[in-house]
C-alpha cells in the first residue's frame, strides 16, 4: 500500500543455496534490526504451493466460490489472499506494493531480480565462483569469515556485525541519519 510521497524502503536480498541458512539468518537478524529503530518487513519467494486456509472453512469456501480476494481478519493481524487468476507469480515490486511502509525489506528468493544481496555459502563450496556470478553482492557470509573479497565478509555466527552492516546499509540507502 503505497503512500504518495513516501520514500521506498531499502531492499536487500538474502541469497544462497537451499539449506544454506537464509531463513535462520533472517530470523536471527529481525529482532536486532528492529531494536535499532528500523521497521523491517520480509518477502519470501517459494517454489511450491502453500495452503493458507483450511478446506471447509468459510474463507476457503469464499475463495473456492470465486472471490477475487479474501481478507482474513485475525485477532492479531490479517492475511490477504490474492489468487493469481492468471496463474502468474507476482513479482517483487507487485508484492511490495501491497505492504505497509517500512524502512527495510529483506528478500529471500527472487533470484532473477537485480537487487543488492548478501550471499551465504559454505566455505567448502568454492564461494568465489558463486559470488562472481551474482551481482550486485554487497556482503558475503560463510561458516567462517571469508577472506579476500572486495565486499564486506562475515562469519555466519557474527549476527550483531551482520545486523549493524544491514542497518547502516538501510539507513544510507534511504538517506536516513544514524
Amino acid at each position: 500500500m503505497k503512500i504518495p510521497g513516501a520514500r521506498p524502503p531499502a531492499r536487500l536480498g538474502i541469497a544462497g543455496p537451499s539449506g544454506s541458512g537464509k531463513t535462520t539468518l533472517i530470523v536471527k537478524l529481525l529482532p536486532i534490526l528492529s531494536a535499532t529503530g528500523l521497521t523491517v518487513s520480509t518477502v519470501k519467494h517459494v517454489h511450491h504451493a502453500v495452503e493458507l486456509d483450511t478446506p471447509g472453512k468459510d474463507s476457503f469456501r469464499h475463495r473456492e466460490a470465486g472471490a477475487h480476494e479474501v481478507m482474513i481478519a485475525l485477532p492479531d493481524g490479517w492475511v490477504l489472499h490474492h489468487p493469481a487468476h492468471d496463474k502468474k507469480r507476482p513479482g517483487l515490486d507487485e508484492a511490495m506494493a501491497r505492504m505497509s511502509p517500512c524502512d527495510l525489506v529483506l528478500v529471500e528468493g527472487f533470484k532473477d531480480m537485480p537487487l543488492p544481496r548478501i550471499r551465504l555459502f559454505e566455505l567448502e563450496a568454492n564461494p568465489r565462483a558463486v559470488v562472481d556470478l551474482e551481482a550486485p553482492v554487497v556482503a558475503v557470509v560463510g561458516t567462517q569469515k571469508p577472506e579476500g573479497y572486495a565486499v564486506q565478509a562475515f562469519a555466519r555466527d557474527d549476527i550483531v556485525s551482520i545486523a549493524a552492516f544491514i542497518a547502516m546499509y538501510a539507513r544510507r540507502t534511504r538517506g536516513m541519519a544514524g
